[in-house]
């Protein structure tokens, strides 16, 4: 054999032996810019929740509740974090044992392989980014699901009792929900093609349906509807809700776990649904009232952004229009009209805000995630994925419903769900917290 062969006969058998040996995909390897891109997104959900979304109730509740408001918002981010910690990463996204096609327990919850980061070190993946960061990112999920739900309950419920609830609920109800969702081939709803980008169910549907029926078992504030305080301080809520605006950048961009396309375009239609449900908001205030509210815009905007949630990842700037608008109306509905008709006292509209903006876009993505709508779906059936979205929202919320029910009972029977007129009147923060807000006010 020539040396010429020769040489090329070993070239192509290093050529062969490289591609054979070396992942061409970057999967396998630790992309920089997506990691940067998750670590900032991190520090915005937690942004959301601490202060975002303190503030943003604080305002809306009684000045003598305004110091437990902050208290349950931080004392929840402790806790969750704990458990998370603990299993409850592993609950929701332990793959092991799992099989696509198969129904078993794996499909509706994980298992404890992962049970306090076993196996996740500073050099294990998640895709392109470190495993741990992912834990990280989702934990702030966990952590704002319950924080949204106290706002129903508002002025009202236990301290100690809360923070059972909130321990118990993302065990039995947010854990198990995210991993059907998001926990990869073989998850029950994730199988049957449900659309959620970044929690339109395991996020809002979630904490909504928690939270009517929480309202409807503590039953109605004192004074309850014609003889309460007003929002005690607007501007604090008004600062909320810019920072939770902002913080929904990472919340939904995020989602997309790569700094790409994909993010972007969820990025811009976080920007566009608020917008429009916030202006739809004050205009039907302006119709009905005569004066647009800066609480009406606030509540507006949390509504829209609430119902792009599930979609951000697969419709464009049509589709966010669309959602936007809808989940504005039908939001105010709820508010102004549906709960005082059925006489439930959710006293910050957990419900009407983000159960039925939720319920919104886990609908309307079926549509508008198509490329006819300008989305990013090409060949989508629309009938057959609306039918699968809105059997993953009644799903979402039987099953939320049911073990909301059953978490509360139990915490009733343990410590108490409520406390008494006296404490109620004299105001949770100095019931609770031996502490006041507010000092000579």
């Amino acid at each position: 054999m020539s040396f010429k062969k020769t040489l090329s006969l070993l070239v192509f058998f290093f050529v062969l032996a490289f591609f054979s040996f070396t992942d061409p995909a970057s999967a396998s390897e630790l992309d920089t810019g997506d990691t940067a891109w998750i670590l900032i997104s991190t520090g915005l959900v937690l942004f959301m929740m601490i202060p975002g979304l303190a503030l943003f109730y604080g305002g809306l509740v009684g000045k003598k509740n305004v110091l437990s408001v902050l208290m349950q918002c931080f004392s929840i981010t402790a806790v969750v974090t704990i458990i998370w910690t603990f299993f409850g990463y592993s609950m929701a996204f332990d793959t092991t044992g799992m099989v696509a096609g198969e129904l078993g327990v794996n499909a509706f919850v994980g298992g404890f392989s992962k049970a306090f980061l076993h196996g996740v070190g500073i050099d294990t993946l998640s895709g392109t980014i470190p495993e741990v960061l992912f834990f990280a990112f989702q934990l702030t999920f966990a952590i704002i699901t319950p924080g949204l739900i106290i706002g129903a309950f508002a002025e009202r419920m236990k301290f100690s009792a809360m923070l059972l609830f909130s321990a118990l609920w993302v065990i039995f109800c947010y854990f198990p929900i995210a991993h059907m969702v998001w926990g990869g081939e073989g998850s029950y709803l994730g199988d049957m093609g449900v659309i959620d980008f970044a929690g339109g169910i395991v996020v809002h549907i979630t904490a909504g349906t928690a939270a009517l029926v929480a309202a409807i078992m503590l039953g109605k504030r004192r004074g309850y509807p014609n003889h309460l305080a007003l929002p005690h301080n607007l501007t604090l809520t008004m600062i909320g809700t810019a920072m939770l605006w902002v913080g929904w950048f990472g919340f939904n961009g995020g989602s997309a776990l790569a700094a790409g396309g994909q993010a972007a375009m969820a990025v811009v239609v976080t920007q566009i649904s608020p917008c429009v449900a916030a202006l739809t908001w004050i205009f039907l205030e302006s119709v009905r009232s005569g004066k647009p509210s800066a609480l009406g815009f606030a509540t507006g905007a949390i509504a829209g952004l609430a119902a792009i949630t599930p979609a951000s990842g697969t419709v464009g700037p049509m589709g966010a229009i669309v959602i936007g608008c809808a989940s504005s109306v039908l939001a105010y509905i709820a508010a102004t009209y549906i709960k005082f008709r059925f006489s439930y006292d959710d006293a910050l509209d957990v419900v009407g805000v983000h159960g039925v903006g939720g319920l919104v876009g886990i609908i309307l993505v079926a549509v508008f995630a198509s490329t006819s709508y300008g989305g990013s779906i090409a060949d989508l059936d629309i009938g057959a994925q609306l039918g699968i979205q809105v059997y993953g929202g009644i799903f979402a919320v039987v099953y939320t419903a049911i073990v909301s029910y059953i978490v509360l009972k139990v915490v009733d029977m343990l410590v108490g769900l409520r406390v008494d007129e006296d404490g109620e009147s004299q105001g949770l923060d100095i019931t609770d917290h031996g502490e006041e807000g507010y000092h000579g006010i």
